[in-house]
């Protein structure tokens, strides 16, 4: 018998890395209440994400990790212009936080989570396809 097993892979950020954000955007009360949800997730991303989705008034359908990553792609552009990759490789948050939230490209409640994904991936590696497009 072959047993198949569905194996979601989770973006986990530590205590300390939470912590980090924190200190950065202590200014942006929604980033504060994004990372005290996920803080109650465990550091769990992508469930932090549909929380705090549906507190935003999002209704997503598809599972957790695909959602958050569908999210992070269409801010891609944005978070990877050279002044703000340069600022998140550099563990400057803050500033682009404050773009992203402009841009409205997403609920200002899930500019944090996008961020913090973008970061767990490794912003190169994030911005990776953006590079071989204007390779071209």
């Amino acid at each position: 018998m072959v047993v198949y097993l569905n194996i979601v892979a989770m973006t986990q950020v530590t205590p300390a890395e939470v912590a980090k954000f924190r200190t950065q955007l202590v200014d942006y009360p929604d980033a504060i209440k994004a990372l005290q949800v996920i803080e109650e997730c465990e550091g769990n991303l992508e469930d932090a994400a549909m929380v705090l989705a549906i507190r935003a008034g999002q209704q997503p359908e598809i599972a957790n990790s695909d959602w958050l990553d569908s999210l992070a792609k269409k801010c891609r552009a944005a978070i990877c212009k050279e002044e703000f990759r340069s600022s998140l490789v550099a563990e400057n948050f803050a500033v682009v936080a404050g773009h992203l939230t402009a841009t409205k490209l997403c609920p200002a409640l899930l500019v944090t989570p996008v961020l913090m994904y973008a970061v767990q991936d490794g912003i190169n590696n994030f911005c990776e396809p953006l590079d071989a497009v204007s390779a071209v």
